[in-house]
């Protein structure tokens, strides 16, 4: 998770705290319809069409978890914060969803699989990318897919990750170059309700 004004969000930050105005960013919560019109439409095209068992590693209040879940999926949502997962569980009572305190390295859902793992603005703040990478990918199921939306916030002190470093800890594990692939997303306004000059993107790789 990051907000949009390019701080860290990292170590030392009071998520549950953080939790009560977290929404208000319009790509967290997706209040606005176009935004969150704008973001259907990506999950839309990421998202395998049938339905499956979808993780959300960093899930926050569960905006993103709450589109998968309309599209039919089974969704896991994993977030540190207590409070993030309390207002993420209010937000898709009723759905097919479970959400789990815990840290998003190593996601506390046992020998369960999934169709799908989705992450947002996370892997760029976690230790050790490349291991977690390898981490997640054991967590899919063969021909499981991997979303993870991410970026490079900031200029004085750029924080984040790139999409060419993300690539590159994700060839050696994606068997067919063909099923990797990167979408910039700077450039759609909606998706982030104002404009943005940093680096954004979504990167998709199926194995």
């Amino acid at each position: 998770m990051v907000s949009d004004s390019g701080t860290d969000p990292g170590a030392g930050v009071d998520w549950d705290a953080e939790s009560a105005t977290f929404d208000e960013e319009p790509d967290h919560g997706l209040r606005d319809p176009s935004v969150r019109e704008a973001w259907v439409a990506r999950l839309r095209d990421w998202l395998p069409e049938r339905a499956g068992d979808l993780l959300d590693v960093g899930c926050g209040t569960g905006s993103l978890s709450l589109v998968a879940a309309e599209r039919g999926h089974r969704v896991t949502g994993i977030d540190l914060s207590p409070r993030m997962i309390d207002l993420a569980r209010a937000k898709l009572a009723g759905r097919d969803a479970v959400f789990l305190v815990g840290d998003a390295v190593a996601p506390p859902v046992g020998e369960q699989l999934f169709d799908v793992l989705l992450g947002r603005h996370v892997l760029w703040a976690l230790p050790d990318p490349g291991r977690v990478l390898r981490h997640w990918r054991g967590l899919l199921r063969p021909g499981g897919r991997l979303v993870l939306v991410e970026g490079v916030w900031g200029t004085v002190s750029p924080v984040g990750v790139s999409a060419e470093r993300l690539t590159a800890l994700l060839r050696p594990l994606v068997p067919d170059a063909g099923n990797l692939r990167v979408e910039p997303l700077s450039a759609d306004s909606r998706l982030w309700g104002r404009e943005v000059d940093d680096e954004r993107y979504a990167v998709v790789a199926t194995f």
